[in-house]
């Protein structure tokens, strides 16, 4: 497989888990809207731009911040290259270069999911934001589904499978950074509700409370959204999974490389630290520490996978 191959299968996981989480982040963002907080129309949308970091791109085009603009422009623009219907249609393309390749099941399912997402308008979300974007998060599993059901377990699936939890570790942090700081200077119970709010995103509330019966507290949401070994949403969970999946690509030259080593490197320190990470660490304002080194380290890890993997023209994987 060619590395430009490997480059369009990992960005595949990547585009389809990033819409998957853009659509969980404004679910979150529409349970926790009715805090004080977020009572004032500009100051709300503007934390769901932020939160996916896209404030300038978005006042290139837009004077304000208001509800139909905020969700057109993460949901429709094709001009923005973070928007849901962006990442589809990127993942589409990736797809319609490899047909051959893989199963036809999941070019049928991206394909249509992308001919959808181009016929919807702003219109389509405001009738129902919560039904419009459940059907996003349901297109987005039956990808997964497909994926899990039918592909080889070669080197394709681990490409796909390793950009799908790179990504997810990524915008779980993300997820959690955009709720603590709308809390600043907040009464621990307006972060209770919130966390609360992203617990019931990522689907995993019941699982939460299964595993914490009434011991609830912001500090046990975020050790189980972080540090959880067997919720498959949180950040540590994402990070075991992907350093499997990396170990696992078999290279077909002889010498993997420094490149492929400073991967699985990087990769094991950010398992093994959340491995090792104690409650009282996401504590007051550790959290935020802890929650920029995951970020900052999911980034570097993205950028030296592109180096290793997808930049060394004639080398194959």
């Amino acid at each position: 497989m060619l590395n430009r191959c490997a480059e369009a299968l990992f960005w595949i996981g990547r585009y389809m888990e990033r819409a998957e989480n853009h659509a969980r982040l404004i679910d979150v963002h529409y349970h926790i809207q009715q805090e004080d907080d977020f009572r004032e129309e500009g100051h709300k949308w503007s934390r769901l731009i932020d939160a996916i970091g896209a404030r300038e791109e978005y006042l290139r085009q837009y004077d304000s911040f208001n509800e139909q603009d905020v969700l057109s422009f993460i949901t429709l623009e094709l001009g923005n290259t973070n928007s849901l219907f962006s990442c589809v249609h990127q993942a589409r393309n990736n797809l319609r270069t490899l047909r051959q390749q893989l199963p036809s099941e999941l070019w049928d399912i991206v394909n249509s999911f992308n001919l959808w997402l181009g016929d919807c308008t702003i219109a389509d979300i405001m009738k129902s934001p919560h039904q419009f974007y459940q059907q996003i998060k349901e297109r987005a599993s039956m990808f997964l589904g497909a994926e899990e059901s039918v592909m080889l377990r070669g080197n394709e699936w681990r490409f796909i499978e390793s950009g799908r939890y790179l990504e997810r570790a990524e915008n779980t942090v993300r997820i959690l950074q955009s709720v603590i700081l709308s809390c600043r200077n907040k009464e621990q119970a307006s972060i209770y509700t919130q966390l609360q709010a992203v617990l019931k995103s990522v689907s995993g509330y019941q699982a939460f409370r299964k595993y914490y019966a009434d011991a609830v507290s912001p500090e046990c949401i975020l050790e189980f959204l972080i540090g959880s070994a067997a919720f498959p949403r949180s950040v540590r969970f994402s990070a075991q999974q992907l350093e499997e999946h990396l170990s696992r690509i078999e290279m077909e030259f002889a010498d993997r490389g420094e490149g492929y080593e400073r991967v699985l490197r990087q990769a094991g320190k950010i398992r093994s630290e959340l491995d090792y990470m104690e409650k009282e660490d996401m504590e007051g304002d550790g959290v935020d520490d802890v929650l920029n080194e995951l970020k900052n380290a999911c980034l570097k890890l993205g950028r030296t996978m592109s180096s290793a993997f997808f930049q060394q023209e004639g080398i194959r994987i």
